[in-house]
């Protein structure tokens, strides 16, 4: 008996539905997870996650920051990169700040709530805390002593040409001391809160300083990955922590140079990227080797 035509196209709708849902919902998949488990793979596929005294930590490929409940830097670990994945490294949030080298001026309001940092007084302020935590200099250029970016809103007579009539530290408001006391003979004001002296007319100007061109707190340090959640910072972010961690452990820094060096990865294939270290598998090394005084 042949079937009506409808019934038999409805019929091979099924059996191909029926093959597909078998090879790539099921036998797909436990391919995967059977590939997963091969000797050298099986650690990546459950999340390459790390242990200490038989409890989960966290894992090799995702950072975590070091921090007390208030979110200082806890002195006896090595700290990681700043990330702008939700609060700090969150999985869920995976995102960066999406702000860039044009980012120079901060929003500065009555609430504080309502207050944003620009990229460049983001970085002032993590290099100046970094250089406090770790004993270097934290100066960088156009930043100022107090950790914001040195940038000026000149306003002149002629608009973009003619005398100096004002000038704004766009970035410092009362009680700030202005990073300047005078340009061009004018004396310099502090920013009045809701003020937005871009739409005023005011020539964003962003001034050097004196800060070395080379910085002792490398880039890493006070800028985010793009994802957020790189577990690494470079050997030289490393390096300048090293007297910190070994004073906090009452060890000798030379040996936790060689720890450091341990834990420290090369270029992947040996020509891309940069060398790295894993701040959590160091900081459990450390734990398990120089136990905290």
């Amino acid at each position: 008996m042949r079937l009506p035509s409808w019934l038999s196209q409805h019929l091979a709708a099924l059996r191909a539905l029926l093959v597909f849902t078998v090879l790539l919902g099921l036998a797909y998949p436990l391919a995967l997870v059977a590939a997963g488990h091969l000797p050298g793979l099986n650690d990546r596929a459950d999340g390459s996650l790390l242990t200490a005294n038989g409890r989960t930590v966290g894992s090799a490929l995702l950072g975590q920051s070091f921090t007390d409940v208030d979110g200082n830097p806890v002195p006896r670990y090595f700290q990681s990169r700043p990330s702008a994945a939700g609060d700090g490294y969150d999985p869920t949030s995976t995102a960066a700040s999406n702000l860039g080298p044009e980012s120079v001026v901060d929003t500065i309001a009555t609430d504080p709530e309502e207050s944003t940092q620009s990229l460049l007084s983001q970085v002032c302020a993590r290099s100046r805390a970094v250089g406090e935590l770790d004993g270097v200099d934290g100066r960088r250029p156009y930043c100022t002593a107090d950790g914001v970016g040195a940038v000026l809103a000149v306003f002149r007579a002629d608009g973009l040409t003619g005398r100096v009539t004002r000038v704004v530290s766009v970035n410092q408001a009362a009680p700030a001391t202005p990073f300047v006391t005078s340009w061009q003979g004018v004396p310099v004001e502090l920013a009045q809160p809701g003020e937005d002296y871009v739409a005023a007319g005011g020539l964003i100007t962003p001034v050097r300083g004196d800060a070395p061109a080379e910085p002792a707190v490398p880039a890493d340090a006070v800028t985010a990955s793009g994802s957020g959640l790189d577990p690494h910072i470079s050997p030289a972010y490393a390096q300048i922590q090293v007297n910190r961690v070994a004073r906090q452990r009452g060890a000798d820094p030379a040996a936790i140079r060689r720890l450091v060096d341990q834990h420290t990865t090369g270029r992947a294939l040996g020509f891309m990227g940069e060398p790295g270290v894993n701040v959590l598998e160091l900081n459990l090394a450390l734990d398990e080797q120089f136990a905290a005084r």
